[in-house]
């Protein structure tokens, strides 16, 4: 139950990162039901890779993470973003990133989304 609502939660989040961000938009989908369900299938792609491919790549980049003082943490996020949106993009439908910039603004929001919907919903933490 907990990874279903992890991965509403990233949808939620990378809903809203697309209402605010211009650069940052969902591609397929002819109704708002489709839009949510390709939404979802983004949000589990994003969980996938957070979950596969981010610890390796934080590994890696633990020099990094000192040296910048985990500055270094949003351009790993960015990283798993535009992973993500490559990943997707391969399909009919997915996630679409302008830039690198728009990536690094879009994890921003989708990490502040997703912990602040975390502490408010306590099951989604077991």
């Amino acid at each position: 139950m907990a990874f279903v609502l992890r991965v509403l939660i990233n949808g939620v989040a990378i809903w809203l990162a697309t209402l605010i961000l211009s650069g940052l938009e969902i591609i397929g989908g002819d109704s708002n039901w489709e839009t949510a369900g390709i939404i979802l299938l983004i949000a589990l792609v994003f969980g996938i890779v957070n979950a596969i491919v981010k610890p390796i790549v934080a590994f890696i980049s633990i020099p990094l993470y000192i040296l910048t003082l985990g500055l270094f943490t949003l351009v790993v996020n960015a990283l798993m973003l535009m992973l993500t949106a490559w990943i997707t993009e391969q399909t009919s439908w997915g996630l679409r990133i302008d830039n690198f910039g728009t990536a690094v603004l879009g994890a921003l929001i989708i990490s502040v989304v997703s912990f602040v919907l975390s502490v408010l919903i306590p099951e989604s933490r077991d």
